[in-house]
């Protein structure tokens, strides 16, 4: 009787196995995992159905979890290759290299003829010699300087300044000055022409280089003088849209600018937004520019009149990262009331370095500005309060009670994101449905439940937690008794996901969320991930 129980439970595992892979086919990925739970929880020593589910974990982000599935099937069979296969691919997504290295030798160990484990190893052994390389030529990061102290943008060109300054004007000039400090000092003959020849040399070669015009061949947007203005913005998005690029100057322009105001803000930000005035909260955008257009063709373009928040997460994954922080910044530039722009996880040098934002900036502007923008992400504030009641963050709350909103202003934010504390959960965490804390399904932050989610929300006098970090079916989810909302901004997420977008508007004094959802829009046959590592490719 026990046999044929079991017969059955395996048998009805497999249906459930089977039911999960046309899921995951569907890009259904939660519904996959809980239908290769139910397989497991009928069959659970089938390695097969932990590296299933491990894979899909990996479709949805949740690395932690998936390197514990997958660490779970090479338990049970120790020769499944597929289990060290689906866990390197989990730590490589981390960026954890050399973890990941051990995993794919493992699998070419186990399949030695597999050209497909061959290839990935390869490019996972190339991979972790350049992080070794940068590792050995980095300077300490007390004796590293700013990128952006050593940019002048007025002399970016290939023209030389037309000016007054011309040779002519120029020598004119240089004589009337030689005349008057002969009238004044009476200096010799020789001395004359020694003060001639200077003044002139001088004059002249301050008026050739002291700034350089952008080349007259360039037809994009252009900013004259200091001023970003909306009319260059919008102009900006237009060449954006139509696939053309900002010449270095102006992008230099406006990501030193933006770091100009960065850095005056503190790690918390607070917003205040006048009765019968309203404001918008968008999650992330993920280098999707054209549906970024999209949400500023449904709700207009940032204003004082119409202000926004992006929650982080503005680049990597979507191919159009450049022309999506170039927008942004542009508007912050414009009018830094108009824009606010908190930090996400992927506002990293680790992330950016594997998903795709650091070889798209190379590809589109240069090797200085990857620099330059890792430098810039380590000035964008943490969170920010709105209006005293609503707490805006890019991930979620922490694994202490008792935090206070004057620890958060309090932390020293000019840093790569850290492994742990309060900067690294702000940036990490996720709410779970469960009350208490767990561990992180992504292996970095934790996950936190509603009663942490309504401590935090009465020690700090505030009604509600709006979060970003996770891609949501219908662009937003509310958790914890609705003390809190998840909203995510780019639909149909790295061309494959199937969800909607959206954003959240709230109007004074009653600030009550209205969540707006939108679809996505075409845009370019470049496809998400395109400027990756050769090996997260490999994957996608």
């Amino acid at each position: 009787m026990e046999t044929k129980n079991e017969n059955s439970d395996v048998s009805r595992a497999e249906e459930m196995k089977n039911q999960a892979n046309e899921a995951f086919k569907g890009h259904k990925f939660s519904n996959a995992i809980d239908l290769y739970t139910k397989a497991i929880e009928l069959n659970g020593n089938n390695a097969v159905y932990w590296a299933n589910r491990a894979f899909a974990h990996t479709k949805l982000e949740e690395y932690g979890s998936a390197i514990q599935d997958a660490s779970k099937a090479i338990e049970i069979d120790p020769k499944y290759s597929k289990g060290y296969y689906r866990r390197g691919a989990a730590y490589l997504a981390m960026g954890k290299f050399k973890d990941a290295l051990k995993d794919f030798q493992q699998v070419k160990r186990i399949c030695p003829n597999d050209p497909d484990a061959a290839r990935k190893l390869k490019e996972c052994e190339k991979a972790v010699m350049k992080m070794k390389f940068e590792e050995a030529i980095s300077a300490p990061v007390s004796e590293r300087r700013s990128v952006a102290e050593s940019i002048d943008y007025h002399t970016i060109g290939n023209k030389p300044r037309s000016s007054s300054f011309l040779p002519t004007k120029t020598a004119l000039a240089a004589v009337v000055a030689a005349v008057m400090v002969v009238a004044v000092r009476g200096f010799a003959t020789t001395e004359i022409l020694m003060v001639l020849v200077s003044v002139v040399l001088g004059t002249y070669w301050w008026g050739s280089f002291s700034g350089s015009e952008v080349e007259p061949q360039y037809s994009g947007a252009r900013i004259e003088g200091e001023e970003v203005t909306l009319e260059f913005v919008k102009q900006m998005m237009e060449d954006f849209k139509n696939q053309k690029t900002l010449h270095k100057r102006y992008a230099y322009q406006i990501v030193l600018k933006t770091r100009q105001i960065l850095q005056a803000l503190p790690s918390l930000v607070d917003i205040s937004v006048p009765n019968g005035k309203h404001f918008t909260v968008c999650g992330d955008v993920h280098g999707q520019f054209y549906d970024l257009l999209n949400i500023f063709e449904l709700n207009g373009l940032p204003s004082e009149e119409n202000p926004y928040l992006f929650n982080g997460d503005f680049v990597d994954r979507g191919s159009f990262s450049v022309e999506i922080i170039l927008t942004l910044f542009a508007f912050k530039c414009m009018s830094p009331s108009s824009i606010y722009l908190a930090r996400g996880n992927h506002e990293s040098k680790s992330m950016n370095k594997i998903y795709g934002f650091e070889g798209e900036v190379r590809s589109k502007l240069s090797e200085k500005f990857v620099d330059l923008f890792a430098e810039v992400f380590c000035y964008l504030p943490l969170a920010h309060v709105i209006n005293e009641k609503i707490f805006v963050v890019h991930g979620g709350l922490f694994s202490v009670d008792g935090v206070k909103l004057s620890d958060i202003r309090a932390i020293d934010r000019f840093c790569e994101p850290p492994e742990e504390g309060l900067m690294c959960e702000l940036l990490w965490s996720d709410p779970q449905p469960l009350p208490g804390r767990g561990p992180s399904k992504r292996g970095v932050g934790l996950s936190f439940g509603g009663d942490v989610t309504k401590r935090f929300l009465e020690d700090n006098n505030l009604d509600l937690v709006v979060r970003s970090h996770e891609v949501k079916d219908e662009g937003y989810e509310v958790d914890h008794d609705g003390k809190l909302i998840t909203v995510f901004s780019a639909p149909n997420y790295c061309d494959q996901m199937g969800n909607k977008g959206a954003f959240i508007r709230f109007e004074a004094p009653d600030m009550k969320p209205n969540i707006v959802t939108f679809s996505a829009v075409p845009h370019p046959d470049v496809k998400p991930m395109a400027y990756a590592n050769n090996f997260m490719r490999m994957f996608n």
